[in-house]
């Protein structure tokens, strides 16, 4: 009812709608499959200056797959081949309504007091996790960016209201779970959609309930683009590119991969298997 008042014109996706089963929080972070393909770290790095672990943390990521992480806006073509893991992410923990989580702590200085609400031992993989999450959260923004996490969907739906109004477009990966279910060779075929520029990019955390990281970037187009694998299964992925890096960490991950530096030309990446995007419909 609260995202139909909000936004009449917009279907609610089957990617939120799967997140408003009432009641679930996530009983064992630590059970929840984290991404092991670092798909993820183009927004846990971060665009701020890292530390010396999160950089450990990015060269492992990039030692460790051979999945096609990012890439240059010349290779979005008919034809192109990528080594993809675009099957859903395990991540049940569902939203909370907003008059519920308006009374649990949600930041770095109420640690302790989060872990007791959600009986947490502090020296648990599944703290660490909340942690990590908030932490992200608190980050620095990069020059020129929006961010904001959002707790609960009335949140999530008030964000983009409030910065591109009710007429837009949700958008998330279409991927068949039966078919999608596996790392392969996928490569694009016709009909590549450009979706709009400098859409509001949102991306499901770890945590308890359902929290989205969300963020708007300057420089920034959207792209559907439909995608065949090797087994002849059939997706449409959400492709999020990058023209002005100039104010990007120089160790970000994706410099790291491509070769080349802030500045540069336009990097793209596959949005993440949880995430959404929304884009102006005016």
């Amino acid at each position: 009812m609260y995202w139909k008042s909000k936004l009449p014109n917009t279907p609610l996706p089957i990617a939120l709608q799967e997140l408003l089963k009432p009641g679930n929080i996530a009983s064992n972070l630590s059970e929840i499959e984290e991404p092991s393909d670092c798909q993820r770290s183009v927004y846990n790095l971060g665009y701020y200056q890292p530390t010396k672990a999160t950089t450990s943390d990015s060269t492992n990521a990039i030692n460790n797959t051979t999945l096609t992480i990012f890439f240059l806006h010349d290779d979005l073509y008919p034809g192109k081949k990528m080594y993809l893991n675009i099957k859903k992410v395990y991540n049940s923990s569902n939203f909370l309504p907003r008059k519920i989580t308006k009374t649990i702590p949600f930041s770095t200085k109420n640690y302790s007091e989060i872990l007791k609400y959600f009986s947490t031992e502090p020296a648990s993989k599944e703290a660490q996790m909340i942690k990590h999450t908030i932490e992200q959260c608190e980050a620095p923004k990069m020059k020129g960016e929006i961010k904001y996490c959002a707790t609960s969907l009335e949140s999530l739906v008030d964000f983009v209201v409030s910065k591109i109004g009710k007429n837009v477009y949700a958008l998330a990966n279409e991927v068949d779970e039966e078919e999608n279910n596996k790392k392969q060779n996928y490569a694009i075929s016709n009909e590549i959609k450009t979706m709009g520029d400098h859409p509001i990019v949102c991306h499901k955390q770890i945590y308890k309930y359902a929290v989205f990281y969300c963020h708007v970037i300057m420089g920034t187009e959207a792209y559907m683009v439909p995608l065949v694998g090797e087994d002849g299964s059939k997706a449409k992925a959400v492709v999020i590119c990058h023209s002005d890096t100039s104010d990007w960490n120089p160790n970000h991950i994706a410099f790291q991969l491509l070769k080349v530096k802030p500045g540069g030309p336009s990097i793209c990446h596959f949005l993440n298997r949880d995430g959404i995007i929304w884009i102006s419909n005016l």
